[in-house]
């Protein structure tokens, strides 16, 4: 008989799983840049509440990411490690008053350590579908209680939340850089290419990523990072042509479609940018900075026929740029032949890397998909081996697989 947990068994769990992940993959908000509407509740919770903590979050297979969290450094946290992974699996609110005195936490390296976290507040934020994508925090360093009024607050904060998301969801433009939002330019692009596969001509697709970006924010702080992404936009439309797509995939991510611009085409539009990009310095408060990125580029082929595909193709190229030493452009071309790089469709899929005989796992998010290949998201790629077997949960999938690009949070395996 399969196991059971809170009342579902191991399958059903399971299953619940792939269709919440599902429904976060449909809204497309996981890494995407920061919203002040995201913040402004996080400073409600804090205002309302008077905590140390208020926290807006999504949650993959891996890992907590936050839409907006004040209060607490960093911008995600393994999803083992977390309070809400609790609120995630029993789809409710979890009130702690004192953390040293639940078992479920008193052992916990945030109550225990420097954080010193000692009341939380968790409720799940669901979708119009009732599948639990994340969470709001009340989340303070002293205990407290926390009145039925007071849930009943926090409860409809998750209603101005998902409003939120859903009203992002018709967002055309970022608001900040005036780049087209990551679903639109994926939109857009598919658009491009049906046309280029029609009648016949070339295309290629850029993805660049801002070198050390979080250093910037976390040394100078947000202000002078919104500087950098702007100054950054600037200087890509200097360069690309009035009918190139040019869209922001991701906190500092950018892609550019180039139609009717071969592969040595894109390469050349690439390295302007990098070019220009290095010889710009950012004036902010904090006086000026000095900016470089990471590129890399992919073409129209046989086999990249979509914007999934180019994407990874572009960004297994990127990885490469950063692990050769950052400000420089890759093409995808020159890769190690049999990268494995292939056909994709965008999934959100809860994985497992195992290795050492299966004797150790990490758990990951498989992003992408193809019959060859994959791409997948982990808090931390150090200690990851070259060579790996992964399994996707529930699915009965499982293969080995090998490394052909990383970089801290990201893999492009090719399977064997």
């Amino acid at each position: 008989m399969a196991s059971r947990i809170f009342g579902k068994s191991s399958a059903e769990v399971l299953q619940r799983e792939a269709n919440r992940l599902v429904a976060l993959q449909t809204l497309d908000l996981l890494d995407s840049p920061r919203d002040e509407g995201f913040e402004r509740i996080a400073r409600l919770i804090q205002k309302i509440f008077l905590v140390d903590i208020g926290l807006v979050s999504l949650m993959d297979g891996h890992r907590q990411w936050y839409n907006a969290c004040l209060g607490l450094p960093g911008e995600e946290a393994p999803r083992e490690d977390t309070f809400c992974r609790y609120v995630i699996d029993r789809e409710e609110p979890i009130i702690v008053e004192d953390a040293t005195k639940d078992l479920r936490f008193s052992t916990h390296p945030a109550v225990t350590g420097e954080t010193h976290i000692r009341f939380y507040a968790g409720v799940p934020l669901k979708t119009r579908d009732g599948h639990t994508i994340g969470t709001i925090c009340a989340i303070d360093r002293k205990p407290r209680s926390f009145s039925a009024r007071d849930l009943a607050v926090l409860q409809e904060l998750t209603g101005a939340v998902m409003d939120r998301m859903e009203l992002l969801q018709s967002a055309a433009t970022d608001s900040l850089t005036e780049a087209l939002t990551r679903r639109a330019f994926r939109q857009d692009a598919e658009q491009f290419i049906s046309l280029a596969i029609r009648h016949q001509h070339d295309l290629s697709c850029i993805v660049f990523d801002i070198d050390h970006f979080k250093t910037v924010n976390d040394t100078f702080g947000h202000a002078a990072g919104d500087e950098v992404l702007k100054a950054v936009a600037v200087a890509c439309r200097t360069v690309i042509r009035v009918g190139d797509l040019f869209g922001r995939l991701g906190g500092e991510e950018f892609a550019v479609v180039l139609p009717h611009v071969d592969r040595e085409g894109g390469f050349a539009v690439a390295e302007k940018i990098r070019i220009l990009l290095a010889s710009q310095s950012v004036p902010t408060e904090h006086g000026v900075l000095k900016v470089t990125a990471s590129f890399g580029v992919s073409s129209l082929s046989i086999v990249g026929r979509d914007i999934e595909t180019l994407l990874a193709q572009a960004d297994a190229a990127m990885y490469q740029a950063k692990n050769q030493g950052r400000n420089r452009c890759v093409a995808f071309t020159s890769l190690n032949a049999g990268s494995g790089v292939g056909s994709r469709r965008r999934v959100l899929k809860a994985g497992s890397i195992m290795f050492n005989d299966r004797r150790s796992a990490i758990d990951c998010t498989v992003r992408s998909l193809g019959s060859d290949s994959a791409g997948l998201s982990v808090s931390n790629s150090a200690g990851i081996p070259s060579e790996f077997v992964l399994s996707i949960k529930g699915e009965g999938f499982e293969t080995q697989c090998r490394v052909v690009a990383q970089d801290r949070q990201n893999l492009e395996v090719a399977f064997r």
